[in-house]
């Protein structure tokens, strides 16, 4: 597997990132939350000489899926998302596009995927974690093999998603760390949405011992 980061600099302030990952076998990529910068990540996959296979969101804020249309238009792809944020792609009050008055986007999913289904890339096979809080249809995508976790804005290093948007929920988010990421393999490298990686095993003594980071 060859893994590529992209920062992406958004609306939000903080850049998003953006996620290239490729079968080396068969040269399928997925992309997860092309939030822009497309000519860069068309740059990429070529560079890398794959194919791609998926257009994974995490969730369906606009800082997210800003290159979405872009992407799909120049190199195809299928567009995945958890079925309870694919009415968010479109609704602008949902998808936060509307408070600070971006283009209005027309997103329809190719797949909506639910907690625990599989998806294939190559001979890596990665599972949808459906991790509800930050949105109600966030969800995570776990590679047991590579020992990866792409957790949107659900987990952060030292910190959790923001739970005051639309269709966000503090008790969600919290229960979804600790009931269905901490108990991933504490060797588990978590790919946040926005700033550096962590690991599960950093991660434990915040919400199961209630200790804060002390890096």
């Amino acid at each position: 597997m060859i893994l590529k980061k992209l920062k992406i600099s958004t609306w939000v302030g903080e850049p998003t990132n953006c996620y290239i990952v490729l079968d080396e076998k068969t040269k399928e990529i997925m992309v997860v939350d092309p939030a822009g910068d497309v000519d860069k990540i068309v740059e990429i996959v070529n560079i890398l000489q794959g194919k791609i296979k998926y257009i994974y969101l995490t969730h369906c804020h606009g800082d997210h899926i800003s290159g979405v249309p872009e992407l799909k238009n120049r190199l195809g792809g299928k567009i995945i998302i958890h079925r309870y944020d694919a009415e968010g792609l479109n609704n602008r009050e949902i998808n936060l596009t509307q408070i600070i008055d971006m283009p209005i986007l027309e997103l329809e999913p190719d797949s909506r995927v639910d907690d625990k289904d599989l998806l294939h890339l190559g001979e890596l096979e990665f599972r949808v974690i459906h991790t509800p809080g930050h949105t109600r249809g966030s969800s995570s995508l776990y590679c047991d093999t590579e020992r990866l976790l792409f957790s949107g804005d659900t987990l952060f290093r030292g910190t959790w998603g923001r739970t005051d948007l639309p269709t966000s929920d503090f008790s969600d988010i919290i229960e979804s760390i600790t009931e269905k990421l901490m108990i991933l393999p504490d060797d588990t490298i978590v790919y946040p949405g926005h700033g550096k990686p962590t690991m599960i095993g950093e991660e434990k003594p915040i919400y199961l011992e209630l200790r804060p980071r002390e890096d």
